[in-house]
């Protein structure tokens, strides 16, 4: 997902608050935690991204929401200004990109890994040190099993895919067999 320059801005303005008071990693916390709430109830999320309800019916939901989880005042605050900016639908986007200023603040990289079969923790481990190595920053890495890839290696970092596996080579080397033919 591409975060739009606004979820960014107060996304950014957050981090810079949170950042003074070395708070950011519980902020992300309360505000992973606000925003899975409105994803997982679909009336929920409907209801504050609805034009129809009035800023200050969508304002006593969040204060009663805010009543039943646990939060610190700097993000009840900023969750209130996102309902009277008419932000709400945003917070999805802005936790994301307050999660990678995070990231990059803590020298951090978030790596997903495809891989055809599970891998060992030894592997596991060699895979994390090696990306840790070219990079230089902390890896946190996710592997998944995908049978389609039939072996091999997919490793997605952002927005760039390295992907090693057998299924792409196969399709290479069909793409070079159709073209030697022609």
């Amino acid at each position: 997902m591409i975060a739009s320059d606004i979820a960014k801005r107060y996304a950014r303005a957050l981090f810079e608050i949170t950042r003074e008071d070395n708070s950011f990693r519980k902020t992300h916390e309360e505000l992973n935690r606000f925003s899975s709430m409105l994803e997982e109830n679909k009336n929920l999320k409907e209801f504050f991204e609805n034009p129809i309800f009035d800023q200050s019916d969508k304002k006593a939901v969040v204060e009663q929401l805010l009543g039943k989880v646990d939060v610190s005042l700097t993000t009840s605050n900023f969750l209130k200004l996102l309902v009277d900016k008419r932000r709400m639908d945003l917070l999805p986007e802005i936790e994301q990109c307050y999660r990678e200023l995070i990231d990059g603040a803590l020298n951090k990289l978030r790596v997903d890994v495809r891989t055809a079969f599970g891998l060992s923790d030894e592997l596991t481990g060699e895979i994390r040190k090696h990306l840790a190595e070219l990079t230089g920053k902390n890896i946190e890495m996710i592997v998944n099993e995908d049978p389609a890839l039939l072996g091999g290696i997919v490793v997605g970092i952002g927005d760039t895919i390295y992907d090693g596996s057998i299924r792409a080579q196969l399709k290479s080397m069909r793409e070079l067999i159709r073209e030697e033919t022609k």
